[in-house]
């Protein structure tokens, strides 16, 4: 009884299309449900007519007039290419066919009967013939409104069948069998793990049919041998970096000099995005642009000799000077290193560059070598000039001429006067200063660290004021990771009040995006779509998840570590001759990123708690989730105090290898909670009996992880 596209018109797949007008009739002898017919919706919207004698039958008949079938060539929807007819109430079975359809990304539409009371014939037939699969789950005769819900699924069933397209109809195995016009079709299940073995299918099977559809020019070739994304390490792609980095609103803001901190942890993209701006303002010859990538080492002296026998204000007023005397000193640097062929062309900057040159030249410690040097040169002179000046007695307070002569900074006023007036030929000024959280002790930034990081973004802050209020396009950017910025937010009350851009990622498809930007660097099509692009060079399910998911999931959501599987992955592919990167690839690749994943994370735990060195290899060999008192148990090793247990908890949380799962949702992890790490605290704190710590399966090939 189902209707089907007409028969002069070319079908959209091969098959069975009948092309007939579908005629309805009831006969009046019969008792009928008008109030289950009403219900259902379709019937009474697809048409019918009653009779109740053979004659009056024949006289019906007789008057067709209308010869044309209903229209089922509606363009196929390939933004949601999967239709679900869903049960009126969402119950456990229902919700685990949503949460795996989800996790193999095949966005679809659905007839939901709670906010739909009907489902007309029309809906129903369009939703369908623009589909690329139907799910059609069955009720047990016993459920809620299993009568309206079953014919409804019969119907759409039938349309999908008749489109001969792929039709997952679904039946818990536990219950009476399924209505004889589906029963033939219907696959069982009694458990969730069997709906994920069938959707996966189902999933292939749907992505099979797109891309007979879609016909997308690849590049000649062996294509995986020759593909090439990029390096995951910034630093080794600066110079092809900007043919394919992802503009994302941070960077913009970055770009207008909107923010005074960018902040992001390890593998999200500081160091591309600091060069990315970097390259953009030099880009016009007349913006100065200082890029200043320090490490912590060469202030390690004047922390231990110096900073930690001066009380809290002295060392302050000192450390913001020296940062406030060497950011002026290297910007003159910069300008006159600019310059120096330029000021001899042209007679507007000539007094202008000489005045500056030789203010500089009378500035100790700043003619040689780069800014490494010339900060380790100055942070040993203090010392030395310290030591000799001042006994190394605790709380020792200096006065503003004294942290002058420390500096020898007497200069520095009539400098900034000089480097001021020269702007005036500029167009902007940018300062970026990046890495000086590299050096820092293994044990993680200590609160001289803290203070010295604190008052170089006081020191640009106050550089910047200063040189706008005299008109000057100034702007300064410091580069931290956001665990440092929780440490500057603790122990600062108005340090929110910097504005900055987090560059930790939330949005999978902003992932999906970097990586297309990467990929059709390959000759693809510059309007591909990253489905066309990666279901080209990529089998597009594993284990029933669609692959580009799979390895987001297990990436953290950094970019790096997305790559990182990719390239894993493909190697694999690549070394065993295959066409695409295949499901066995895929977890070869995640075994070997999983790897150098744990040495990491484990690394970093070492470097923020040293008693909790290799504790992450206790985790070899568990179940994938456990309780509360179970996880301490484990962790109750190496001496850990239960405070100490606490913080590693909390590292374990914070950098993502544990989530947490309460009632029957889904597992939680940093990221899905915007990185918020008091989200999952306070949930831990208000469901503590009922919470379950889940491992990232991006672990679990390097712990073998039972699961």
């Amino acid at each position: 009884m189902a209707p089907f596209s007409q028969e002069l018109e070319p079908p959209r797949y091969p098959g069975r299309f009948i092309g007939r007008r579908v005629f309805l009739t009831k006969s009046s002898e019969f008792e009928a449900d008008d109030e289950l017919i009403n219900r259902i919706g379709i019937f009474d919207t697809l048409g019918y007519e009653t009779y109740s004698q053979a004659r009056e039958l024949a006289r019906l008949i007789a008057n067709i007039r209308d010869l044309h079938p209903i229209d089922t060539t509606a363009k196929p929807n390939v933004t949601t290419p999967a239709y679900v007819l869903e049960t009126p109430v969402r119950g456990g079975a229902m919700s685990h066919i949503i949460s795996r359809i989800k996790k193999a990304r095949l966005f679809y539409r659905s007839f939901i009967p709670a906010e739909a009371a009907r489902l007309s014939a029309p809906e129903a037939i369009s939703h369908v013939a623009s589909s690329y699969g139907v799910v059609v789950p069955l009720l047990a005769p016993d459920q809620k409104d299993a009568s309206v819900h079953n014919i409804r699924a019969a119907f759409v069933t039938g349309l999908s069948l008749g489109l001969e397209l792929p039709t997952l109809v679904l039946q818990d195995q536990a219950a009476p069998l399924a209505p004889l016009d589906v029963r033939d079709f219907a696959k069982s299940y009694s458990r969730p793990e069997d709906l994920k073995d069938l959707i996966h299918e189902f999933s292939l099977s749907v992505f099979e049919r797109i891309q007979e559809t879609q016909n997308l020019d690849l590049p000649i070739g062996n294509l995986l041998s020759t593909l090439t994304v990029g390096d995951p390490m910034a630093e080794n792609e600066f110079q092809t970096l900007g043919e394919y980095y992802l503009q994302t609103d941070e960077f913009n803001r970055a770009l207008r000099g909107e923010v005074n901190l960018v902040v992001g942890r390890k593998g999200t993209g500081k160091t591309a995005l600091f060069s990315q701006v970097r390259n953009r303002k030099r880009a016009n010859k007349n913006n100065i642009v200082v890029d200043l990538k320090p490490e912590g080492y060469q202030l390690v002296k004047l922390k231990e000799d110096v900073l930690d026998f001066l009380s809290s204000g002295a060392k302050q007023h000192l450390v913001t000077a020296l940062w406030e005397y060497l950011l002026y000193a290297e910007i003159c640097h910069k300008v006159l290193e600019k310059d120096q062929e330029r000021h001899l062309r042209d007679h507007r900057l000539y007094d202008g560059y000489e005045e500056l040159a030789k203010l500089y030249r009378e500035i100790a410690h700043v003619a040689e070598g780069d800014f490494s040097e010339r900060l380790l040169t100055i942070s040993a002179s203090i010392v030395q000039e310290f030591m000799s000046r001042h006994k190394q007695e605790t709380g020792t307070t200096l006065t503003t001429d004294e942290i002058t002569g420390l500096i020898h900074a007497a200069n520095i006023r009539e400098l900034r006067e000089s480097l001021s007036r020269y702007l005036r030929h500029k167009d902007e000024v940018l300062l970026l200063f990046d890495n000086l959280d590299k050096g820092w002790s293994s044990h993680g930034p200590a609160t001289g660290d803290i203070t010295i990081l604190r008052c170089l973004i006081d020191a640009a802050r106050k550089i910047q004021r200063q040189m706008n209020r005299e008109g000057r396009d100034f702007h300064a950017i410091v580069f931290i990771r956001n665990d440092v910025y929780q440490l500057l937010m603790d122990e600062t009350s108005d340090f929110g009040k910097e504005t900055r851009a987090d560059l930790d990622w939330r949005d999978p498809d902003t992932l999906r995006t970097m990586m297309l930007m990467r990929l059709v660097q390959n000759d693809f099509p510059k309007h591909a779509t990253f489905g066309e692009v990666w279901n080209a060079i990529c089998v597009s399910h594993i284990d029933g998840e669609e692959t580009s998911q799979f390895m987001i999931e297990r990436s953290l959501m950094r970019p790096r570590n997305f790559l990182k599987i990719f390239g894993a992955s493909r190697g694999f592919a690549v070394n065993l001759q295959h066409d695409k990167i295949q499901a066995e690839d895929i977890k070869k690749g995640l075994i070997a990123y999983s790897n150098d994943l744990l040495i990491d994370a484990d690394q970093e735990l070492t470097d923020i708690e040293p008693k909790a060195a290799r504790l992450m290899y206790q985790f070899l060999g568990e179940a994938s989730e456990f309780s509360s008192d179970d996880l301490r148990i484990l962790l109750d090793v190496n001496g850990l105090s239960r405070e100490e247990i606490g913080h590693v908890i909390e590292f374990l949380l914070y950098y993502g290898f544990l989530g947490i799962r309460y009632a029957d949702n889904d597992p939680q992890y940093i990221y899905d909670v915007g990185y918020n790490m008091e989200i999952l605290k306070t949930r831990i704190q208000k469901n503590l009996n009922a919470i379950t710590y889940t491992f990232n399966p991006a672990f679990w090939p390097a712990l073998h992880i039972q699961h």
